[in-house]
C-alpha cells in the first residue's frame, strides 16, 4: 500500500462518527445496471494505543466483520480488545503491519481495491475495500490511536466487470454477429463473472408453445438435446414455467421442487441441483425465450445473481430482437422482390394485351405471354352464343407442333375432362363434369391435381395438375384460362395467384388502374405497420399525429414517428425521415424504431439513444444507403411542492432533422434543440441535447421535411415562416387535433392538396 492524503469525504465521515450520528453510504447515481450501485456500506472504527484496541465502531463495521451486536463468534465483547484479537483473520493479511506503520510514523495511508478475506477458514467472504488509516492525535499532537475508514467497493468492482462484458456483447449485436455467437458469448461471460454458474438460453419456436436450444456451452450435450423443444407449461421445470408465467422462476433445490418432477432424473444425470430462469421479453412485451442460471449444489438466489440475470436477460432480448429484425428485413426484401417481379410480369402482359386491339388476337397474345412463366402450356376458351370456343393455344419451346392443333380442336374434350371423344368445337358451355364448364358457370377458379385426357396426352409431358381461372368483366364470366403443371414445374400458390391476376387483366380494360390501386394499398399496409396503430395516453400531454404519403402512395415512404413508455414514468418520442423509399426504407425504419425502443430503457440520455441508432445504421451491410434524420426526445411529467402537476420536462436531440416549433401559451415561438448531424454517416455524430419544460397550454410541433418543402404551383416552398404563421392562431389551445388540423389545412391550401413527398407531423400539447 502507498501512503496517500486524506480527503474531505474522510474528514466529514469521521466527524459524523465522532458525533455519534449513523453514517449511510452515498446514494449512487442512475445506472442502467439496476441494483448494481446500491448504497455502499461505510465502516468506521477507532483504535487506541500501540496494541490497536478497538475503542469504538459503527454498526456497519460489526456487520462487515461478522460481529453480532458487537460480539465475536464466541459471544465475547469486541470493544476494548486489540483488533487483531477481535478480528483474528485480519492478522495474516498484513493489516496490523499497516496499523503499526501509521501509529509509529504518524502518516496516513490511503489505498484502493484492497482484497480482504472475512470470516472463518472455509466460510470466508472475499470483499474489496477502499481504506483510509488516519492517525488520531491528542492536544499536543502525539499519536494516540488510529481512525479506520473503509468503503466496501465489491459490488462496484463487479459492476465494472459486468459492464465491460455487456459492452462487448452489445458491440457484437451492433455489428450483426450471428445470434448463436452472441448468445454463446453471453453465457461464457456470465460463467466467467460467476464461476459456479452454468447458463443457458432457450428460444421460443414459431408456434409459441415450445422452447428451442439457443446456447448452453457448459451444460452436457445430452441435457441440451433432451430439453431442446421442451413444452411451455405450469410445471415444466424452471424454463418452461418461466415462459408460461412470464416471470422469473427460482428453484433453489431441484431434487425437491415439484416444478421439476418430469425433469428431475435428467437434471440428476447432468449434476444440476438449482436453477433460476427468467423470461426474455421484447420491448413490446412479447416472449422471446428464457435465460437460465444453473448450480451444481442447492443454493438460494443472491443479489449479485439477480443483477446478472437482469442485465443478461435484457442483453439476450436485444440480441434476439435484432436477429428477428434482420430476418424480417431479409424476408421483406425477398417478398418485395418477388412481388415486384410478379407485378412487372402482370403489368407487362396486360399492357401488351391492351395494345392488341383485335379480338381474339389479344387473347392469343395473353396465352403466349403466360408461357413459360405460368407453365409449359396455356389455352383460353370463351363462351360465344352459348357455346365454348377455344380461341388461343400457346406451347413452350420444344413441344411438337401437332400438339397445338390437337389442343385447338379439343375444346369439347377439355370441357368434359376427357370423358367424351367428341372433337366438336361447339360443346355445351355448361358441361357440369368439365372444369371449363364449371368455371364458366360459377365464375370461380378450379384447381385439379389430376392430369387431363384427350389431346393433352400427346404433349409428352409429365402433367401433374392444372388450374382453370375465369375471365370476368363487369360481373360476367365470358371465358376461362387454363394452365397445366408438370413434375418439374409444380402448381404452387404463386402460380395460382399469377394466373388469376393475368385472367383479370385480360378481362378488365382498366387493369392498369387496378394494379396501381393494389400497389398503393400494399404500400399503405406496409407503411401502417411502421407507424403506431393508435397514439398512447401519455400523462401530462395530449397528442395528435398524421402521416400522408406522396402522390398516389404507390411506394413505401421513409417518414415515421413513434411514442413509447420508458422506466421511471418517462416516455420516448421519435420522429424521423429515412433516406429512400420502398423495401429499403421500410427495413431501415423498422431498424431505427426497434433499436430506439430496445436501447432507450438501458441508456441514460437521448444523445446515447441517438448514438445507438447511429451505430445500428452503420452496422448494416448497406450502411452507405441508410441515412436518417431524427429527433429523439424523452418526456417526464413534473410535479410541484404539493404534488400538483407542474409541466412536462423535455430532453431532446436533433440529428439533421427540421427543427421543432415550441409555441408557448402566451404566443411566443422558438425552435429548440440545436441541429446535429444526420445519422448513418459518421461513427460519432455531433449531437447537442437541449432541455426545456412544457407548461400548461404550450405546444411542441414536430414535422418532417415533406411539410416544409411542400410547393405551391409556382414552386415556392411552404417553409418555416408559414409553419409558424399557421400555428399562431392556436396559441393556448388545448386540443392537439385542432392544432394539427390548422397545420395540415395550411399546407393543403398552399399546395392545392398535392405533394411530391411524404408528410408526417406530431403535436404535443401540455395539459
Amino acid at each position: 500500500m502507498e501512503p496517500g492524503s486524506r480527503d474531505r469525504a474522510d474528514e466529514g465521515a469521521e466527524a459524523e462518527w465522532r458525533s455519534g450520528v449513523g453514517v449511510a453510504g452515498a446514494e449512487a447515481g442512475a445506472d442502467p445496471l439496476p441494483g448494481m450501485f446500491a448504497r455502499a456500506p461505510v465502516v468506521f472504527a477507532a483504535l487506541s494505543g500501540p496494541d490497536h484496541l478497538l475503542q469504538g465502531a459503527n454498526q456497519a463495521f460489526f456487520e462487515t466483520v461478522g460481529g453480532e451486536r458487537g460480539r465475536d463468534a464466541l459471544g465475547r465483547e469486541m470493544l476494548g480488545r486489540p483488533v487483531g484479537d477481535a478480528v483474528p483473520e485480519l492478522v495474516p493479511q498484513g493489516l496490523l503491519s499497516l496499523l503499526d506503520s501509521v501509529y509509529l510514523q504518524g502518516r496516513p495511508i490511503v489505498t484502493s481495491n484492497v482484497a480482504v478475506l472475512l470470516g472463518s477458514v472455509g466460510a470466508g467472504r472475499l470483499r474489496y475495500f477502499d481504506i483510509s488509516l488516519e492517525p488520531r492525535r491528542d492536544q499536543d499532537g502525539r499519536v494516540q490511536g488510529i481512525a479506520f475508514l473503509g468503503v466496501d467497493v465489491t459490488r462496484q468492482r463487479a459492476a465494472h466487470k459486468l459492464a465491460a462484458e455487456q459492452q462487448a456483447l452489445l458491440e457484437q449485436i451492433a455489428r450483426d454477429a450471428p445470434l448463436a455467437e452472441v448468445l454463446d458469448g453471453m453465457c461464457r461471460a456470465i460463467e466467467k463473472l460467476s464461476p459456479h454458474v452454468l447458463s443457458s438460453v432457450l428460444l421460443l419456436d414459431e408456434s409459441g408453445t415450445r422452447l428451442l436450444h439457443g446456447a448452453a456451452p457448459s451444460l452436457p450435450d445430452f441435457y441440451n438435446e433432451a430439453i431442446d423443444g421442451c413444452e411451455i407449461g405450469p410445471r415444466e421445470g424452471s424454463c418452461g414455467t418461466a415462459a408460461y408465467r412470464r416471470e422469473m422462476v427460482v428453484v433453489n433445490e431441484i431434487a425437491t421442487d415439484p416444478l421439476w418432477t418430469d425433469y428431475r432424473e435428467l437434471a440428476g444425470q447432468a449434476g444440476l441441483a438449482a436453477c433460476w430462469s427468467s423470461p426474455v421479453m421484447s420491448s413490446t412485451g412479447e416472449l422471446l425465450g428464457t435465460f437460465a442460471m444453473y448450480h451444481r449444489t442447492p443454493r438460494p438466489l443472491r443479489e449479485e445473481d439477480l443483477d446478472l440475470s437482469i442485465v443478461f436477460t435484457r442483453t439476450a432480448a436485444l440480441a434476439i430482437e435484432r436477429h428477428r429484425t434482420e430476418i424480417a428485413r431479409h424476408r421483406a426484401h425477398e417478398r418485395e422482390h418477388t412481388l415486384s417481379s410478379d407485378l412487372e410480369f402482370v403489368l407487362r402482359t396486360s399492357t401488351a394485351v391492351s395494345e392488341e386491339a383485335r379480338y381474339p388476337q389479344n387473347l392469343q397474345r395473353l396465352a403466349q405471354l403466360a408461357v413459360p412463366t405460368l407453365g409449359p402450356v396455356c389455352v383460353i376458351d370463351v363462351l360465344e352464343d352459348g357455346r365454348v370456343r377455344r380461341v388461343a393455344v400457346a406451347l413452350a419451346a420444344g413441344l411438337p407442333d401437332r400438339a397445338a392443333a390437337l389442343l385447338a380442336a379439343g375444346a369439347s374434350a377439355h370441357a368434359s375432362d376427357g370423358a367424351s371423344d367428341r372433337s366438336s368445337a361447339h360443346a355445351s358451355a355448361h358441361t357440369e363434369d368439365g372444369p371449363v364448364g364449371r368455371v364458366l358457370a360459377t365464375g370461380r377458379t378450379e384447381v385439379s391435381r389430376a392430369a387431363p385426357g384427350a389431346g393433352w396426352r400427346e404433349l409428352g409431358l409429365d402433367i401433374t395438375g392444372r388450374i382453370c381461372v375465369p375471365l370476368t368483366a363487369r360481373g360476367h364470366t365470358f371465358g376461362a384460362l387454363t394452365v397445366v403443371a408438370t413434375a418439374d414445374r409444380p402448381l404452387g400458390p404463386r402460380t395460382i395467384v399469377l394466373a388469376e391476376e393475368l385472367a383479370r387483366t385480360a378481362a378488365a380494360g382498366a387493369e392498369t388502374t387496378r394494379q396501381h390501386a393494389q400497389r398503393a394499398r400494399l404500400a399503405h399496409d406496409l407503411q401502417a405497420g411502421l407507424l403506431l396503430a393508435a397514439l398512447p395516453d401519455v400523462p401530462g400531454v395530449r397528442l395528435a399525429a398524421s402521416y400522408r404519403p406522396a402522390g398516389e402512395g404507390l411506394d413505401i415512404g421513409g417518414d415515421f414517428y413513434d411514442i413509447f413508455p420508458l422506466p421511471g414514468d418517462r416516455w420516448g418520442l421519435v420522429i424521423g425521415d429515412v433516406c429512400g423509399r420502398g423495401a429499403h426504407a421500410a427495413t431501415t425504419t423498422a431498424l431505427v424504431r426497434n433499436t430506439a425502443r430496445a436501447v432507450a430503457p438501458l441508456l441514460p440520455t437521448p444523445g446515447a439513444v441517438a448514438d445507438a441508432v447511429n451505430a445500428a445504421l452503420l452496422a448494416r451491410p448497406d450502411s452507405d444507403e441508410s441515412f436518417v434524420t431524427l429527433i429523439y426526445a424523452e418526456l417526464r411529467r413534473e410535479h410541484g411542492v404539493h404534488g400538483e402537476p407542474a409541466g412536462v420536462a423535455v430532453s431532446m436531440v436533433r440529428a439533421g432533422h427540421p427543427p421543432p416549433v415550441l409555441h408557448r401559451a402566451d404566443g411566443t415561438v422558438y425552435a429548440p434543440s440545436p441541429s446535429g448531424e444526420l445519422l448513418g454517416v459518421s461513427p460519432e455524430p455531433e449531437l447537442v441535447m437541449e432541455s426545456f419544460t412544457l407548461r400548461s397550454g404550450d405546444h411542441l410541433v414536430l414535422v418532417t421535411d415533406g411539410i416544409l418543402e411542400a410547393r405551391d404551383p409556382a414552386g415556392t416552398f411552404f417553409g418555416e415562416e408559414r409553419l409558424v404563421s399557421a400555428l399562431r392562431p392556436t396559441a393556448g389551445a388545448a386540443d392537439a387535433r385542432r392544432i394539427l388540423d390548422a397545420l395540415t389545412d395550411a399546407v393543403d391550401g398552399f399546395t392545392g392538396g398535392l405533394t411530391d413527398d411524404d408528410q408526417a407531423a406530431l403535436v404535443v400539447v401540455a395539459e
